[in-house]
């Protein structure tokens, strides 16, 4: 009885905010229809000089399919090198082709490595693709068959409004309380630590839920993306990974004394777990030391777990490893929040 009291406290003090629940409503709405748009790997618009010395036919339908790609820009014929390194330099071209005796010359202005290497990555795609005129080298696409970089990205992005909602939130809730001075009224009271953390939690999984309900909608309504795995699976990741990011924010919260010092110290981790994750770049390509952290960053296994369930169609079989796993530290994450909060009666 007693915790429900304190549930309705909870819900009570996040609807008489006046800026929460429209961030809770508008976040998610936000995140979801402008970020597939903007956050994608794919590299387009690369201007490219092209210096023909050659002037053969094989060299000019060369630049017809250049031309022709969605992924460059022709940016013109160069007498010479120096004259299109002239261009680079100056900002008009990112990539120089010059054609010299039938060979391929490729340079990439490399200040922005990752348009530099995959813009290479497709003009020498396009180069063999024109030696090899038998055509003996495909690509067979096991999953996301369209390519659609959406649907990749999609799942990160429900791993970032995840991590942002249901852990700065929390963050700003003892703290908060500890800077107005109504948390003296809760500690005076024979209520419970762990009543009284259960209370500060379950009103931040509902959000989730809600977070996680509006996300999927709208993944199927913007982009006509849905799961080919089971939703409910959907849930059972994104609750777990609630439950590890809240009890976190109210272990910072507990051992924080002010609003600023807690989100500094919540900013530091979740830049760490979210770069170290996975998210962005694969985790087998970090040193040994760093892959090291992944055992034990959840945010981890729940992009390994999502993407599964997401892209390829896993179910609980393939994903069960990442489940125990979310669960162990959120339960751990749980108990440490319980024990971390300091009750003065």
């Amino acid at each position: 009885m007693t915790l429900r009291y304190l549930i309705q406290k909870e819900l009570l003090q996040i609807r008489r905010n006046s800026f929460l629940p429209k961030l809770i409503v508008m976040f998610p709405i936000m995140i979801m229809c402008v970020m597939p748009w903007v956050m994608q790997m794919e590299v387009k618009n690369i201007r490219v000089d092209v210096v023909d010395i050659d002037r053969t036919t094989q060299s000019q339908r060369l630049v017809h399919d250049i031309e022709a790609s969605n992924y460059f820009i022709f940016n013109g014929m160069q007498p010479t090198y120096q004259a299109a390194m002239t261009d680079v330099e100056h900002g008009k071209a990112d990539i120089i082709l010059e054609i010299r005796d039938g060979k391929y010359l490729i340079a990439a202005n490399a200040v922005n490595g990752t348009k530099g290497a995959m813009g290479s990555a497709y003009l020498s795609q396009i180069a063999t693709k024109d030696l090899r005129n038998d055509n003996v080298v495909g690509v067979l696409n096991l999953y996301n068959k369209g390519q659609n970089y959406k649907l990749y990205m999609i799942p990160a992005l429900l791993a970032i409004v995840m991590m942002l909602m249901t852990g700065f939130l929390p963050t700003l809730n003892i703290v908060g309380e500890k800077e107005t001075g109504t948390i003296e009224q809760i500690n005076v009271t024979p209520v419970s630590k762990w009543a009284f953390i259960l209370a500060k939690l379950i009103p931040y999984w509902l959000i989730a839920l809600f977070v996680i309900t509006v996300c999927l909608l709208l993944a199927w309504f913007v982009y006509g993306i849905t799961p080919a795995g089971p939703v409910w699976l959907i849930y059972v990741l994104a609750m777990l990974l609630a439950l590890f990011f809240s009890s976190f924010g109210l272990i910072v919260s507990n051992y924080s004394d002010t609003m600023q010092q807690a989100i500094f110290v919540m900013w530091f981790f979740v830049v760490c777990i979210m770069l170290l994750s996975g998210l962005f770049t694969p985790t087998r390509s970090m040193p040994q030391w760093a892959y090291f952290t992944t055992y034990i960053n959840p945010m981890h296994y729940f992009i390994d777990a999502i993407r599964t369930v997401f892209i390829r169609g896993g179910g609980l079989h393939e994903t069960v490893r990442q489940v125990l796993a979310l669960a162990g530290i959120g339960t751990l994450m749980g108990c440490w929040a319980v024990q971390s909060y300091k009750k003065n009666s």
